[in-house]
């Protein structure tokens, strides 16, 4: 009798014994064993956490760094210096670990097109952790896959296509016209001021995203940026504190009803079509400011096409060729993620690699668009004329990434860019400010970590 008591009480052990024996020990090392005879090595695996703790070290340690008023725009060793380190060590595409899930490191641009062009299921988002999910929603197209994915893509490609887009300019120039004023007004006694613009970029592109797409202003949609900012502290440090997949659950949710998909688009709208601006033209004003030629450039183009009175409309966008090529430039540099995810869902062949399902593929942007193999020994320097003709590889260059899930907001975005940009260069001439620290910073976007202060004067015509 208590040999049977016993047995019962031992079998739900040993099963969990063994379980975790397979799943933290054997299968990771099998997996490591499989990469490796293909010639892929890395920092090896440590049960349960994987490679997470150094990561997390490398992150603080270069944000820890004293920060630095010399502006050199190599940002890949700040904002991925895992990457950084162990592609020095292991070779371009290398195994690392979160936890007990693999993780294929890959900055080779043949491997990356064929992971984003894919359309057969292939390769699919990874699942993202609950706080983020959070900041999302769970019907977000950020998150979906499978045809619901492919129903949200439709409709919100029709938002967004070029056509509806050009059809919010009007509503653009005027809020932008606005908030110029209120910096004219703010400074009209002074012949040379100083603005944050990474900070005034935030609230006019939060604007601009709540008047065309929401038909509100800034003001009354400013709780639902505060409480999307909330929201992104609370998912950085949920990874700073080493969120292991697998580790933890969430509860099943039911079939969401369609009110609350709207809801969950909305949400994404917000936070990309705010940040992702924002970042963009922050990162751009500063290049211009640094390279005072390609500013007179630029400005001239804006002169010739639009004079110094009229403001850009939609017909004026196909002459700016030079903002264009500014702008693309600036995303090389600085994109708004820093490397995009994806997972295996089946054993596939990627390359000449065979690679086990549910392996996460890292495509390692930042590496790509400063690799001096693609883009020359000058690699991580400012050069609009590396997009004065069409790229060569498709995956050179991919800040919106590529294929069926491009970004859909990279129509808005851009169009909003450059009318921002041709409204500033049109009124104003700008310089670095000795107050700007160079401090690139990689939260959920690439972004300067204490702003981006440039002083501004007036341009006479």
């Amino acid at each position: 009798m208590h040999l049977h008591a016993l047995t019962l009480f031992l079998s739900p052990l040993i099963f969990l014994f063994c379980y975790f024996l397979h799943k933290i020990i054997w299968l990771p090392l099998k997996i490591q064993n499989h990469f490796a005879k293909q010639g892929v090595s890395g920092p090896g695996y440590r049960p349960v956490v994987g490679n997470l703790a150094e990561i997390r070290q490398l992150l603080v340690a270069e944000e820890e760094l004293k920060p630095t008023f010399c502006i050199t725009h190599d940002v890949a060793h700040r904002v991925t210096p895992h990457y950084s380190k162990w592609s020095k060590l292991y070779g371009k595409n290398f195994l690392f670990w979160f936890g007990a899930k693999p993780v294929l490191a890959v900055a080779d641009p043949d491997m990356i097109k064929e992971v984003l062009m894919n359309s057969n299921g292939r390769f699919r988002r990874i699942k993202l952790d609950p706080f983020t999910k959070k900041l999302f929603g769970d019907d977000g197209l950020i998150v979906l896959e499978g045809e619901k994915w492919a129903v949200h893509r439709r409709i919100t490609s029709q938002a967004f296509n070029m056509e509806r887009v050009k059809d919010w300019i009007p509503e653009m120039v005027a809020t932008i016209e606005k908030w110029l004023n209120k910096v004219e007004e703010k400074t009209a006694e002074k012949s040379e001021f100083e603005l944050d613009v990474h900070k005034e970029l935030q609230l006019l592109s939060a604007d601009i995203i709540s008047r065309t797409a929401f038909g509100s202003s800034y003001e009354e949609g400013k709780r639902i940026f505060e409480l999307q900012e909330q929201q992104v502290s609370l998912t950085l440090l949920a990874l700073r504190t080493l969120y292991i997949p697998g580790f933890r659950t969430e509860d099943g949710v039911e079939e969401r009803l369609d009110i609350d998909e709207i809801i969950d688009e909305c949400k994404t709208f917000y936070f990309a079509g705010k940040e992702t601006t924002a970042n963009l033209l922050s990162w751009a004003l500063l290049l211009l400011a640094q390279h005072r030629d390609w500013q007179s450039r630029g400005r001239d183009e804006v002169l010739v096409t639009c004079g110094s009175k009229t403001r850009p409309s939609a017909e004026h966008l196909s002459n700016f060729k030079l903002m264009s090529m500014i702008l693309n430039e600036t995303l090389r540099l600085y994109p708004p993620a820093v490397e995009l995810n994806r997972q295996t869902l089946h054993d596939v062949k990627l390359g000449n690699l065979q690679v086990p399902a549910g392996t996460q593929l890292d495509l390692a942007m930042t590496a790509v668009h400063h690799d001096v193999r693609i883009w020359g020994d000058d690699a991580d320097d400012f050069n609009p004329m590396r997009f004065a003709e069409p790229r060569r590889h498709l995956a050179s260059a991919f800040p919106f990434g590529i294929g069926p899930r491009i970004c859909v907001g990279q129509n808005f975005a851009i169009v909003e860019a450059k009318i921002i940009l041709a409204m500033i260069l049109q009124r104003y001439s700008l310089v670095i400010s000795p107050s700007y620290v160079h401090a690139p910073l990689r939260s959920l976007t690439l972004q300067p970590q204490f702003g981006v202060q440039l002083l501004f004067s007036r341009v006479s015509h």
